[in-house]
């Protein structure tokens, strides 16, 4: 690939991330966040209720209930919602982690189960919302083909479940399936990762920029699928976790192994 061509994708890449972040149903239109308790919890835009709407939403617009590991939905009569893209008066909630997950819409707004460290809330999209409209543009360190490695992956025999941070400052277990190696200005490196369907890595991690020019609790990173065990470490194509641009995210941050003892001048610079 020319040099060329390599800068073309990685600033196409970059276009795709300020995208997601601001497009229909992305996360800058996120609303709110709220945390099931047992039993009956009231939706709608009046006050009273435990998961609050925006202001142009029904009153009342149902029920959700929790018993156990079930969520049911009822909805107030005379109120049209559809659940994935069908319309319905009640049913049983699949999450987030679903893989087919049920999404409720009320004219433009969203919402959906959400599933975190075996805990159970109701995330809400509003489209409406300013935010999605007054995001500047993001800010990147220059392209960087020195923080662009090869590596080995290695898949453990059995997949780790270890504690890591969260947004909430919380210890919560997460999956590692393996590791991956390389070496940069001649020594060593590890970081575990997590291995996704199409056989491309999730790696969480923290470097020396961390809290100066990036985002303090780590950075995210997708390589491309492995192929043979080998794999191509670009940290030009690392990014910010999405709770540094909303507060309903539920980010999960890199492990302690996870923290690379270098600058890691590449990828997105943190604007806070």
């Amino acid at each position: 690939m020319s040099n060329k061509d390599y800068e073309n994708q990685i600033l196409e890449w970059r276009a795709r991330k300020y995208d997601g972040l601001v497009r229909e149903n992305g996360w800058l239109a996120l609303a709110g966040l709220f945390w099931l308790k047992k039993g009956r919890n009231l939706v709608g835009s009046n006050p009273m209720c435990e998961i609050a709407l925006p202001e142009r939403a029904p009153t009342f617009l149902g029920i959700i209930e929790l018993k156990g590991r079930t969520v049911r939905l009822q909805v107030a009569q005379g109120v049209r919602v559809e659940i994935n893209g069908k319309l319905a008066q009640k049913a049983i909630l699949k999450s987030s982690k679903d893989a087919k997950p049920s999404f409720i819409t009320w004219d433009d707004m969203r919402m959906v189960l959400h599933e975190h460290a075996e805990r159970y809330a109701i995330r809400i999209w509003d489209n409406q919302r300013n935010e999605r409209y007054s995001l500047p543009s993001l800010k990147w360190f220059p392209i960087n083909k020195h923080f662009r490695v090869n590596a080995r992956y290695t898949r453990y025999p059995d997949a780790k479940i270890s504690d890591q941070p969260d947004t909430f400052g919380d210890m919560v277990e997460d999956q590692m399936d393996g590791y991956v190696t390389f070496n940069f200005e001649r020594k060593k490196y590890k970081l575990d990762v997590t291995e996704t369907k199409d056989h491309k890595l999730f790696i969480k991690f923290k470097d020396l920029t961390s809290g100066k020019e990036t985002y303090p609790a780590s950075r995210y990173y997708y390589t491309e699928p492995v192929k043979d065990g080998k794999v191509i470490l670009d940290f030009n194509f690392s990014y910010s976790p999405p709770c540094a641009f909303t507060e309903y995210a539920t980010c999960i941050f890199a492990p302690p192994q996870n923290h690379l003892p270098f600058r890691v001048e590449a990828g997105e610079i943190y604007k806070g």
